[in-house]
Formats: structure tokens, C-alpha cells, sequence
């Protein structure tokens, strides 16, 4: 985390002071259950509510010399306690602290993620109905195709996104998860009401079955829901970059007052939002091989997985957050140029009726392969001229075209609204009845 691309709502989450704050409780909670069923004294859980705390500077001290961060911390506590100390960790293994503390941190950082998620919809959404009926030239391959609407293609970006918070939400409820079992998952020296106890607490459930830890797949699936989400940034930052081109220039990042965009040549206006979301993109996905891999551990656990969760817990968790947030201000003030957009959509001298003219003639009786000819023959010539030629000047002209479609069909051809007729339907399946 460095604090360039970091929120401080989401850093507080993978914070020390956040991190230790959820072990104690974890204790705590445990040996409530524990006092409640006679393991321990029934004094013990007041005790560590009332004088429970820790040093994280003597925490560090600590680890220094034992090299377990577990028992520095239940150390520490100790300091606090006193005798009563002897009580907490009964039966439990450091997996049923930390396992569990890093499924709450995730879910803790799985609701603001969300939150962005809801932000970014709601901008989008405004955005997309602003331009339904805005005309652009759709393109494949970087070429032009056929008429569309920018609304049509912000709404294609929200439902994507949309996708992507339905995935998380199934992730956070995948990753929420409590063991409280004891070495290797056997309950062996800790009763299974306790886990039930501390889950109910901490909004959490039960593990269905742990090892010594929760099973890695659930994290895999966690971090692969926001490398999606990450994926679904870079491709609309990358839709915006290659609208932004001075030779496109169909729409562009907000340039605020006193902003400067090149050191060498004061008049660039550079798309630097979305070149850093794709950059930021990169990271959050980078996460999901090593989430894999951490699936594969020695047989009822090891610590391989360790060092790549205290990386990429906080890393992707605080990315994702810093990017969601940023694409949501990117959209809300995107300057989006209509009469660049139909401008462009022209330049090519009709070429995007070239499917309906194609399907005109099929229509009269000419095989398609004729008709596919006849239209290619003619849109080459426009093709070649730069747009300078008509396309529909030239069909008028042929007569392979009139002797079969009169002049009033081909101009009737000629229509953009036909190509987004149904936008309203479209805006329907993906926003809901309008």
C-alpha cells in the first residue's frame, strides 16, 4: 500500500491496531463460550473486556525473539491480564485466530468494495441514460462498423459491472467464514459450540470442515471476483483512452483548472485517469495466481500461503478501492462531444449501411455472394477515397443495384435510427422497465 492510491477508510482495515483489535476479540469471544460452558472461569471474559488490550510496539518486541506473531500478541495481552491470561487461547491453535481475522478484514473490505460498486453504477447509470439517443459509430477490430448510441455503450459497461457485483457479494459471503477448531481441525481440545458462538458474534459461519485453516479456495474465489472487477475497469479506462485520441477526440477526461499535461508540450490533454486504471487493473489481478496456488498446501496446513496473504490482502483490497472510486469520478465528470461523435460516424461516406444495402438485395433474389460483391465493389471505391466518394451516390449509379432496389429503398437504407430502435428494449433488460 503506498499512499498515492490509497483511502484511508480502506487502509484502516489492514491496519496493525485494525488487525489486533479483532485477535482480542476473537480471544474474548471464546472465552465467553468457554466460561459459559465451565472450561474456564466465568470471570475471565470480564477480565479481557475490562483491562484486555495490547502494545503493538511490545508486539514487535516480542516477535523479535519468539518469531511467532501469535504468541507475541497473546504475550502482550498477557501484560495487560495478568494471572488471568492463562485462561485465553484454550485449546485453540493460532490458524483459529488469524484464519478468522483475515475472513473478517475481507468481509470488512468486501462492503466498502461493494459501496464503491453501487457509486460506480449509479454513475454510470445517469451517464447512460444522458446519451441513450447520443449517435456513435460502433467499431470492431479499432474499424468502423455500424451506428450505436454512447448510452448503448455505457449501458454495455454497467451491466458488466453489474455481473461483477453480484460476484463479489457471493465472494464476501463465501469468505466469511469462522474456525475456531483447534489443531488440524478436529475440535480435539475446543467444543464445536465455541466456533458457533464466536461465528454468530462476528456476523461470520462456521467453517463447514477445516484442516488447521480455512480452505484456500474460498480466498482463490475472493480474489478472482475482484481481479473480474479489476478487468471490467482497464476495458472501459481503455474505451475511454481510445476515445480521448486527438484523431477520435469523441469524448475525454475532465481537465481541470491549472491542470498541465505535459512538462515539454503545454497543449496536451492526457487521458492519465484511465492509463492509471489500466495500470491499477494490473495489480488487483496480479493477486489471482498466488490465490491459487495458496490452494495446494502440505496436508492439514503449512505457511506457504502466509507471506502471500499479508501481501495481497491489503494490496488488492486497496486498489480495487482507489480505482473503483476514481472510475466513479472519471464518469461523473467525462466531457462527451456529440457532434464529434456524429461527425466521425460520417467520415467514411455511408459505409456503416453497407449490411442493410447487402441484405436489400438478398431480399430481391440476388445470391448473397453476388450481393456481398456488389456492395464490396462499391465500398471499396468510398474506402479508397477516404470518404470523399457517397456510398449511396455510387449504389444509385450501379445498375446491378437499381435494376432491383428502387432509389426511394436505398435512401430509406440510409437511416440511423434503425440501428437503434430498440435501444429502449435494450436499456430495459439491463436497468430494469423504462
Amino acid at each position: 500500500m503506498i499512499p498515492r492510491y490509497t483511502r484511508p477508510e480502506m487502509a484502516s482495515i489492514w491496519e496493525p491496531e485494525n488487525k489486533f483489535k479483532i485477535w482480542l476479540e476473537i480471544e474474548t469471544l471464546a472465552c465467553e463460550k468457554m466460561a459459559e460452558l465451565g472450561i474456564i472461569p466465568t470471570n475471565v471474559p470480564q477480565v479481557l473486556r475490562d483491562q484486555g488490550g495490547f502494545d503493538i510496539d511490545r508486539i514487535d518486541e516480542i516477535e523479535r525473539e519468539v518469531k511467532h506473531d501469535v504468541i507475541a500478541f497473546l504475550t502482550s495481552v498477557a501484560e495487560h491480564i495478568g494471572p488471568d491470561s492463562r485462561y485465553v487461547h484454550q485449546g485453540m491453535t493460532s490458524s483459529d485466530v488469524v484464519d478468522t481475522a483475515f475472513a473478517v478484514q475481507l468481509t470488512q473490505s468486501a462492503d466498502l468494495l461493494i459501496k464503491d460498486m453501487e457509486a460506480l453504477l449509479k454513475a454510470l447509470k445517469k451517464r447512460a441514460f444522458e446519451h441513450k439517443d447520443t449517435i456513435c459509430v460502433g467499431r470492431s477490430h479499432g474499424i468502423h462498423a455500424e451506428p450505436t448510441t454512447f448510452g448503448l455503450k455505457l449501458a454495455t459497461h454497467y451491466a458488466a459491472f453489474n455481473r461483477g457485483l453480484q460476484r463479489l457479494r457471493e465472494a464476501r459471503e463465501e469468505i466469511a467464514v469462522c474456525t475456531i477448531s483447534g489443531a488440524v481441525g478436529t475440535f480435539a481440545t475446543v467444543d464445536p459450540s465455541v466456533e458457533e458462538y464466536v461465528a454468530a458474534k462476528m456476523g461470520l459461519n462456521p467453517e463447514t470442515i477445516a484442516t488447521q485453516i480455512i480452505p484456500r479456495d474460498r480466498h482463490a474465489a475472493f480474489f478472482a471476483a475482484l481481479a473480474i472487477i479489476a478487468s471490467s475497469i482497464e476495458n472501459i479506462a481503455i474505451e475511454i483512452r481510445h476515445l480521448q485520441r486527438t484523431e477520435v477526440r469523441e469524448a475525454e477526461e475532465y481537465f481541470s483548472a491549472g491542470q498541465k499535461g505535459s512538462s515539454a508540450m503545454p497543449h496536451k490533454r492526457n487521458p492519465i485517469l484511465s492509463e492509471n486504471l489500466t495500470g491499477l487493473a494490473r495489480l488487483v489481478r496480479s493477486a489471482v495466481v498466488p490465490a491459487l496456488e495458496n490452494v495446494a498446501l502440505w496436508h492439514e496446513r503449512d505457511i506457504s500461503h502466509s507471506s502471500v496473504e499479508r501481501n495481497i490482502g491489503p494490496d488488492a483490497c486497496v486498489t480495487l478501492d482507489f480505482a473503483l472510486s476514481r472510475l466513479t469520478g472519471l464518469i461523473e465528470n467525462l466531457l462527451v462531444y456529440p457532434d464529434t461523435m456524429k461527425a466521425n460516424l460520417e467520415k467514411l461516406g455511408g459505409l456503416v449501411f453497407s449490411q442493410r444495402v447487402l441484405l436489400a438485395l438478398t431480399q430481391v433474389g440476388i445470391t448473397r455472394e453476388e450481393s456481398y460483391r456488389i456492395v464490396q465493389t462499391n465500398a471499396m471505391k468510398v474506402w479508397e477515397s477516404g470518404g470523399k466518394e457517397s456510398f449511396l451516390d455510387l449504389l444509385l449509379a450501379d445498375p446491378s443495384v437499381t435494376d432491383y432496389v428502387s432509389k426511394e429503398k436505398l435512401e430509406d437504407i440510409f437511416d440511423y435510427e434503425h440501428y437503434i430502435k430498440h435501444r429502449d428494449k435494450i436499456f430495459g433488460r439491463v436497468f430494469g422497465e423504462i
